[in-house]
């Protein structure tokens, strides 16, 4: 195998752009097909490894000597500016960028938020907040309506919202700084600006939060902490902020792109129409579907390393690739089709290994009751414009569509 990107893609920036919502781009599969772990150029011009075969993914997340650390030289920075990684040497990473017994302290701290038991409470809760947003489409005066905004974001930003305890009247303007931040063609100033307001609104509700406490994650943060003797400020906004953005902005996507999947595929809407106990299985196939977080999983090699026959140089940056591994035939087969049926629980649209997302069970949570809820109660839901009329995010770092008008 070699360690160089094949000639025809030797100009080609990564990621690509999808030009279809349901399909990988081409230049992901010739990758994968020849070359599953390359050298390629990214989008600012940086070079990295790229990894895109299912069994080459998993062994990089797996494995503690490639680092989640964004302040190491030479940390995958895609189409980013060298500004953001200055800024984040003088920051506490997130969780999401600690290694080792770092990130699993952190883990270990939250992580009761997500246990079963605690998720089967919120269930009833969540109901009410999507029949809530199901009543006001109904209501609504006329059609179409844009799923986007009156169902997907409003579910997620809600949900997300009261389980840290964030006032949901602050919505757009933490949805305003998120969209600054995972949106590839803003500006460095905008996503320094997105960056910086919300960690510094994240802040100020900290203080708040120390004086009226709630019955919420971050006030249960807070109360643990001071109990144990110290309160890490700086690490409890790092926290809230990664829950935040992912909490509510890649649900968000998953609800509209999974409705418009299963519209755009009748025979597999039916199936869980007819049998809505097959709904879990659905959502693990359009989260492997879709994979619409295609190449947020960053690390550096912190010593060599040979990963499927390649050797990975220690301080050299590497970028696993969910949507081609999601889509290797040698992991699932016929990976182009939408099978919900098909038992895709060993996906990795939420990344594997020790950084596997916390969230996962909310989200598929989340996602299964919209689906049941939403063609139950709009049984006649439909498109209102051919799939080819969606405004596509097709330059964001999670992958969803702008607006999707629908009807019934």
């Amino acid at each position: 195998m070699t360690e160089t990107v094949p000639n025809e893609l030797a100009d080609q920036e990564f990621p690509v752009a999808r030009g279809c919502p349901f399909a990988e781009p081409e230049a992901y599969a010739r990758l994968r097909e020849r070359e599953p772990i390359s050298r390629v150029r990214l989008r600012g011009g940086e070079q990295a490894w790229w990894v895109s075969g299912y069994a080459e993914s998993r062994a990089v997340m797996a494995d503690r000597r490639f680092s989640s650390d964004r302040r190491r030289d030479n940390y995958p920075n895609p189409g980013g500016d060298p500004r953001f990684r200055e800024r984040f040497r003088h920051q506490r990473p997130p969780m999401v960028s600690l290694d080792g017994a770092e990130h699993t302290a952190a883990r270990r701290a939250v992580i009761g938020e997500f246990t079963v038991k605690r998720l089967a409470a919120l269930r009833p809760r969540i109901q009410e907040i999507v029949d809530g947003f199901i009543d006001e489409m109904l209501a609504a005066e006329s059609h179409p309506v844009d799923l986007v905004r009156t169902l997907s974001l409003p579910v997620s930003s809600l949900v997300i919202c009261e389980l840290l305890g964030v006032p949901y009247a602050d919505h757009d303007y933490f949805q305003s700084c998120a969209a600054a931040l995972t949106r590839r063609t803003a500006s460095p100033e905008e996503r320094l600006r997105g960056a910086d307001g919300l960690r510094t609104y994240l802040a100020d509700l900290l203080t708040r939060k120390e004086a009226e406490p709630g019955d919420d994650l971050f006030s249960r943060q807070i109360a643990q902490q001071r109990e144990e003797g110290a309160l890490d400020r700086e690490g409890l906004v790092s926290t809230a902020n990664s829950l935040l953005l992912a909490g509510h902005e890649t649900t968000a996507n998953m609800i509209s792109l999974g409705v418009l999947a299963l519209l755009e595929h009748p025979d597999q809407l039916a199936l869980i129409q007819d049998d809505p106990d097959k709904t879990l299985l659905a959502v693990d196939e359009l989260l492997r579907y879709l994979t619409i977080a295609d190449s947020v999983i960053l690390r550096v090699a912190t010593e060599d390393v040979e990963i499927g026959g390649v050797t990975v140089k220690a301080d050299e940056g590497v970028v696993v690739c969910g949507l081609s591994a999601n889509r290797d035939p040698a992991a699932f087969e016929n990976p182009g089709e939408l099978d919900v049926l098909r038992g895709a629980r060993h996906h990795i649209a939420f990344g594997y290994g020790p950084h596997q997302c916390l969230g996962q069970n909310l989200a598929r949570l989340e996602l299964r009751i919209v689906f049941d809820t939403l063609f139950r109660r709009i049984p006649g839901l439909r498109l209102a414009e051919p799939v080819d009329a969606v405004p596509f995010k097709v330059n964001a770092s999670v992958y969803g569509a702008h607006e999707l008008p629908v009807t019934w």
